[in-house]
């Protein structure tokens, strides 16, 4: 076996691999937000989390991919690689563009799943449905043309996003605040002084599972964007990953000690998730202690983030928006000032910290910028269009009864007495 057979093998193995880390954070997020809500919605949740992954891969199959890696057309759209069909000589990978196509599918599942948070215990199951398909088959693969495809105007620009705080998290947390102040709080969320109600979460054992397979995910996340198993940024791409998910968690459990008088589980939880966040656009190009800062920087600004959504009276149950819209807006910034020159390369802007003044923190701010009202404003209209032709919302009497009985027809935990007909078994003994 030639070197160069071998090379392309073990690229093979490593990203069909790290694709796996990435699917499985499909399960994070269904225990996660499962846990998170209330106890009469967690089937809504897992029913969710497949549409997801189901429509999710099929849509990005059949228009998603194309329009993203496609043969690029003014630096706006992809026009080939429909259904990996057509032109995609451009693509030039050690791996297959079955393999590529497979590792950016699971990346778009993970686009779809912020949203779902958001929107949790009052979307309708077939509006979900269609802003799936609106979202895997065009809001994210054009953004992501733009950002990640070699002639999208924003890479010629020199926009680093290394694995995604700009076209997966911001993208998705500006989606998610968009979902959640179109659909509305849920039904006594806040009170007529709007206050905000207490809606305890039904499980946080459950979701701090659901976090750690994330952050297991998250090595494969960003460790696996490399696409190349000889890559030699691998091993400081998985540290910075464990420094600022570190960081978050750590700068959550002291500063809700001093806020609150108490560590705040479910804010320790997001403040993990905003490190990891904070970290994807650079975690192959800053330092070990840049990736500490903005670990930290996230965990807190999540926390503010979290409690300006409820002073403005928007409901987001499981936190999408200050985990990811505003952690992945300050790690996509932070590249701007923390990125080194000796990890980027030559040919590349570097950070305003290291010298290389404000070309780079300029680009990273139009393209978040973009990439954020582009996000808010297409989930925004594809909603407005979708209420056209259905219900966005549940009813009332569905919503007050859990949507796992009023829309699925089960309940996610059953007690054996509710199955027994009591009389029968009277009469039988």
């Amino acid at each position: 076996m030639d070197m160069a057979t071998l090379s392309k093998g073990l690229d093979t193995i490593w990203v069909v691999l790290t694709a796996a880390m990435i699917l499985l954070m499909e399960g994070g997020f269904a225990l996660l937000e499962a846990g998170f809500v209330r106890q009469k919605n967690a089937v809504s949740i897992i029913m969710k989390v497949f549409v997801d992954i189901t429509f999710g891969a099929l849509i990005f199959y059949f228009f998603g991919f194309g329009l993203m890696y496609g043969k690029d057309a003014g630096g706006l759209i992809g026009t080939s690689g429909f259904m990996l069909g057509g032109d995609l000589s451009h693509i030039k990978l050690n791996i297959s563009h079955d393999t590529f196509w497979l590792f950016q599918c699971a990346f778009v599942i993970a686009v779809i799943s912020i949203v779902s948070g958001a929107v949790a215990e009052r979307i309708h199951f077939r509006a979900y449905i269609l802003y799936t398909i609106v979202m895997t088959g065009f809001i994210y693969p054009l953004a992501g043309h733009w950002v990640w495809e070699v002639d999208g105007w924003l890479y010629k620009l020199g926009m680093i996003d290394f694995a995604g705080s700009a076209v997966i998290h911001a993208l998705g947390g500006f989606s998610a605040l968009a979902a959640a102040i179109f659909i509305g709080p849920r039904i006594g969320k806040f009170m007529p002084d709007g206050k905000a109600g207490i809606v305890p979460p039904s499980n946080l054992p459950l979701a701090s599972v659901g976090a750690f397979i994330l952050w297991f995910g998250w090595f494969g996340f960003n460790s696996g964007s490399t696409l190349s198993a000889t890559n030699g940024s691998i091993g400081h791409i998985a540290v910075t990953t464990m420094l600022a998910a570190s960081a978050g968690g750590a700068a959550c459990i002291l500063f809700t000690m001093f806020r609150y008088q108490k560590a705040d589980p479910p804010m320790v939880i997001n403040g993990s998730l905003a490190g990891l966040v904070g970290i994807t656009a650079g975690c192959s190009f800053v330092s070990d202690g840049a990736a500490i800062f903005i670990g930290i920087v996230c965990g807190i600004a999540m926390v503010f983030a979290t409690e300006m959504l409820e002073r403005r009276r928007i409901d987001d149950p499981v936190g999408a928006f200050a985990v990811h819209g505003i952690s992945g807006s300050l790690g996509t910034l932070a590249v701007g000032l923390f990125a080194k020159p000796e990890l980027l390369g030559a040919g590349h802007a570097y950070g305003l910290f290291y010298g290389g003044g404000w070309k780079l923190l300029g680009v990273q701010a139009l393209g978040l910028a973009t990439v954020s009202v582009w996000g808010f404003a297409l989930t925004w209209a594809a909603f407005w269009l979708i209420r056209k032709a259905m219900p966005v919302r549940v009813s009332k009497d569905e919503e007050l009864i859990g949507l796992d009985v009023g829309i699925h027809g089960v309940p996610a935990y059953n007690q054996e007495h509710d199955f027994l007909d009591l009389d029968r078994l009277k009469a039988e003994n």
